[in-house]
């Protein structure tokens, strides 16, 4: 394969890496109750926290951390990051960005700054996996954005070193703490909709440009595309092409993906729906809603995967950008008593059938969520697991005092960062740790390569990480690093 061109100056990836082991030796947070109970408030119980991406997720991720130390910042594009913080509703994430010290690499961010204990990483997708096997691999707890990777590869490459290093680990579905997801879980598994052999998951995304060409600087002026979609003011030199705005570091921002020339429509935000940086709707919003069928019935690698959508943006020789719509069709194998599942995505605007047991004022979420089709019944609930209910609504009064089997985490969903913290701190375990949350992002992003083949039932091997059928689509399970951003 040819290597992709490196234009920009990269820090050493040896230079970066080398004081790796020392910084992973001598890092430790110590538990209070290891000190003197409860009560005892431990210099290591506050900790040092750096953000890899401080300005979208990133700044609303921080924005539920300002308890703990926000030492440092690494972020391409520092005027956005000032936008996100610059509302009065986050004075208090104003201040702790002010104290802290800021970067644009994050390369020398963890080479520089070595009082950082955990890292937020809340980047495009594309560098979810370089930044955060970095801080892990250099004794760093990492919390990490959905999806948690681009790629099938980088999931399991994940998982493998959170493994390894032992550091505590958390992917940013935090529907995932909700006490509705564990209800959830609790009324499929006490039978109360029935064997469960078909599920239904859908979305309204994209809410991003999907299923167009990639931009050329001819033509650019005329689409009017400005900086953050909204607002901005287009910014040209004297020979058409766009500048790259002061303030943004863009060979940093390409990081692992191929070179491209900057244009507005790609950052920030609008990444999503581009393939070198996103992975599009279901990767986007897989883990807030595939979650809770994958958690509840305990599915693991599927057997087969369909795929077919509207067309792709661009052409063969450039598959720019997803399709606008998508369906995806997967079958897990029986899992013991369990029966075999089908589970149907869909996206763009495509929504399942309604089931004829609704009742007459009820309607399917537009926005999206999940149907779980039982024997007895059907359980739905709303994105993030939100608002779960059952039908036909006897089933509610049957099964209102199922046992509470799972722990209820505390501040629910909107602690999902602390529940974090507090696992680093050891007061509890993290609740989407990488050895859940990788192979829920393999079976999201299996769905994605699927599109790759419209139409084509393919074969999956879980255990050799390949599908068997069609052996073309394998190359989409991982992707080619360009020169100086390989994973070590």
């Amino acid at each position: 394969m040819k290597k992709r061109p490196n234009k920009g100056n990269n820090l050493p990836r040896r230079d970066f890496l080398k004081g790796a082991a020392t910084s992973a030796a001598s890092f430790m947070i110590v538990p209070r109750n290891v000190l003197g109970g409860p009560g005892y408030q431990a210099p290591s119980d506050t900790v040092n926290i750096a953000a890899i991406g401080a300005g979208g997720m990133g700044a609303s991720n921080m924005s539920r951390l300002t308890s703990q130390n926000i030492v440092a910042l690494a972020d391409v594009d520092h005027d956005w990051v000032k936008n996100a913080v610059k509302n009065d509703n986050r004075a208090d994430l104003r201040q702790a960005y002010e104290k802290a010290t800021w970067y644009h690499d994050f390369r020398e961010m963890l080479d520089k700054q070595k009082d950082i204990d955990a890292v937020v990483v809340a980047t495009p997708d594309h560098f979810h996996t370089v930044a955060a096997s970095a801080a892990m691999q250099m004794g760093k707890h990492v919390y990490v954005q959905k999806p948690l990777t681009y790629s099938v590869k980088e999931a399991r490459e994940l998982k493998r070193i959170a493994k390894e290093t032992g550091v505590v680990t958390q992917m940013g579905n935090q529907g995932h703490s909700s006490d509705d997801a564990r209800r959830i879980n609790e009324w499929v598994q006490a039978g109360a909709i029935g064997p469960v052999r078909e599920v239904h998951v859908w979305t309204n995304r994209p809410i991003w440009p999907q299923g167009i060409p990639r931009p050329t600087s001819e033509v650019s002026g005329d689409l009017g595309w400005n900086r953050g979609g909204l607002e901005g003011r287009l910014i040209k030199s004297m020979n058409g092409k766009y500048k790259v705005p002061k303030d943004l570091k863009w060979d940093i921002f390409l990081g692992p993906a191929p070179y491209r020339e900057y244009h507005p429509i790609y950052h920030p935000f609008n990444w999503r729906g581009w393939a070198d940086w996103g992975v599009g709707a279901l990767g986007d919003m897989g883990a807030h809603l595939v979650d809770h069928p994958y958690w509840a019935l305990g599915l693991e690698y599927p057997d087969t995967v369909q795929g077919t959508s509207t067309p792709w943006g661009g052409n063969k020789e450039d598959l720019a950008t997803y399709p606008l719509s998508t369906t995806v069709h997967y079958t897990f194998p029986a899992r013991g008593m369990l029966p075999e599942v089908t589970m149907h995505w869909y996206d763009g605007g495509l929504m399942p059938q309604r089931p004829s047991v609704l009742p007459d004022d009820v309607v399917l979420d537009p926005g999206g969520g999940v149907i779980f089709v039982g024997e007895k019944g059907i359980l739905m609930h709303e994105t993030y697991g939100a608002n779960p209910q059952m039908y036909p609504q006897s089933l509610m009064e049957d099964y209102a005092d199922v046992p509470q089997t799972y722990e209820r985490i505390k501040g629910g969903r909107d602690q999902h960062e602390m529940n974090w913290i507090r696992a680093i701190q050891g007061e509890e375990k993290a609740s989407s740790p990488f050895e859940y949350a990788a192979p829920l992002t393999e079976t999201m992003l299996l769905g994605v390569v699927a599109l790759h083949a419209p139409g084509q039932v393919l074969r999956y091997d879980g255990k050799k990480m390949e599908f068997t059928n069609n052996k073309d689509v394998n190359q989409f399970l991982q992707r080619e690093y360009r020169d100086g951003w390989e994973i070590a």
